[in-house]
């Protein structure tokens, strides 16, 4: 049954004193294990800086450097191995006057083996990962804003099942320093927010080249093929057509297309980057500390090892073609399940990253938004991927799709 009581995302537009931010924290991270456990949380925060987000806390998943916080990306190595400066995406939220509340968790290494974090929807529920902390934390009302990070679904699927909005922003369109790699090629900043609204407020901050949208039509919305569509469960699949009716009755153009039937193709070839780049990463840590590894990793890196140079060089080409092929399908949004269902039971698994993988092999932008929920009251999400680049529209979009969609089913 939902947690009533364990919900609360609010809006940057409906701001609280730093202390009752800090109170909720106090009164609810005990049953939602979002953040890195913090003795002295409050003396820290105790000044915060002026700035047009002056006094908003963030939540900072723990694979990004912050100054005076120590990074353990969620494991148990040493965390002198992942010293060094400050994410500057972190930095420029402070110059905002935002203060972090703290790390968030993270499945270990930003990978597959999870934390102790819960889904304020029901905490016999996982959040979703690996950027389960920072999710759960914007759900459950702790922060209105949380950094997070997606290689493949790791911001989008987190966000439908902790019903929040998750916007991961083309790849490496803001900067990556002080962040602890997983999957260089594919890994990128993202961040969750309440609404839309709050997602773009952040993004003109932390993003050096962002500019205002124009909003000059309403976009064309893409459908993927059945092959894809048939990863999401059978639930699944009947809640996302009734979005896509509801779209329709609101007056947007959905077009269906046969863009992404070699759904395995694109799996295969993303598995043969991901684990080989992880692999890379992990050299040297892993020839050290292996034995720290928790057995989850220790299984992808495994995968990775027996990926041949050649076979990660093909897999690399065929990611340009895919690029170029994704960005000449003549559709402006792609509309799609966020996940293949809502947010499985328990926490030793954070769901299928899926529904994002095309699109983060792609390195486009996307956004989840809320989408109502199922019968049990765990939230469905819709994602929706916009064309490299083009992210500022993509957000003037998704806040039109917002409003569409948080209409109940």
């Amino acid at each position: 049954m939902p947690h009533t009581d364990l919900i609360a995302p609010r809006s940057l537009a409906d701001p609280l004193p730093l202390t009752a931010w800090l109170d909720r924290i106090d009164a609810v991270d005990p049953v939602i294990h979002a953040f890195v456990p913090e003795p002295g949380r409050r003396d820290r925060l105790a000044n915060p800086p002026a700035g047009p987000l002056s006094g908003v806390p963030v939540g900072v998943k723990d694979i990004f450097r912050v100054d005076g916080l120590p990074t353990l990306a969620g494991s148990t190595l040493p965390p002198e191995e992942f010293a060094g400066p400050e994410a500057s995406v972190v930095t420029r939220l402070r110059s905002a006057g935002a203060v972090v509340a703290g790390k968030t968790v993270t499945a270990e290494f930003a990978s597959v083996a999870p934390g102790p974090t819960v889904n304020p929807h029901d905490p016999a529920h996982t959040p979703g990962g690996s950027s389960s902390g920072s999710a759960a934390a914007v759900a459950a009302g702790m922060v209105p804003v949380a950094l997070g990070s997606q290689t493949l679904g790791s911001v989008i699927r987190p966000a439908a099942f902790c019903g929040v909005v998750g916007f991961r922003p083309t790849h490496g369109r803001v900067p990556m320093d002080g962040m602890v790699p997983h999957s260089p090629s594919l890994d990128t900043v993202g961040w969750f927010t309440a609404d839309v609204a709050s997602a773009a407020r952040i993004a003109a901050i932390i993003c050096p080249t962002w500019t205002a949208d124009k909003k000059d039509r309403p976009p064309v919305l893409g459908v993927p093929a059945p092959a894809y569509l048939a990863q999401a469960d059978t639930a699944a699949q009947a809640a996302f057509q009734e979005h896509l009716d509801t779209l329709r009755r609101a007056g947007f153009a959905v077009r269906t297309t046969d863009f992404l039937s070699d759904v395995d193709t694109i799996g295969a070839r993303m598995r043969a980057i991901n684990r080989f780049e992880l692999v890379r990463t992990h050299a040297a840590w892993f020839a050290e500390y292996g034995d720290r590894y928790r057995p989850d990793t220790v299984a992808a890196l495994r995968e990775g090892q027996a990926v041949t140079p050649d076979d990660y060089a093909a897999a690399v080409s065929w990611q340009q073609v895919f690029r170029a092929r994704y960005a000449d399908t003549g559709v402006d949004v792609w509309v799609t399940p966020a996940a293949p269902g809502t947010a499985p039971r328990g926490i030793g698994h954070t769901g299928h990253a899926v529904m994002s993988v095309p699109f983060s092999v792609a390195g486009a932008p996307a956004v989840c938004v809320p989408a109502g929920q199922d019968p049990r009251g765990l939230p469905w999400g819709v994602q929706l991927a916009g064309a490299r680049g083009a992210d500022e529209r993509l957000l003037g979009w998704a806040a039109a799709i917002e409003g569409v969609l948080a209409q109940p089913l």
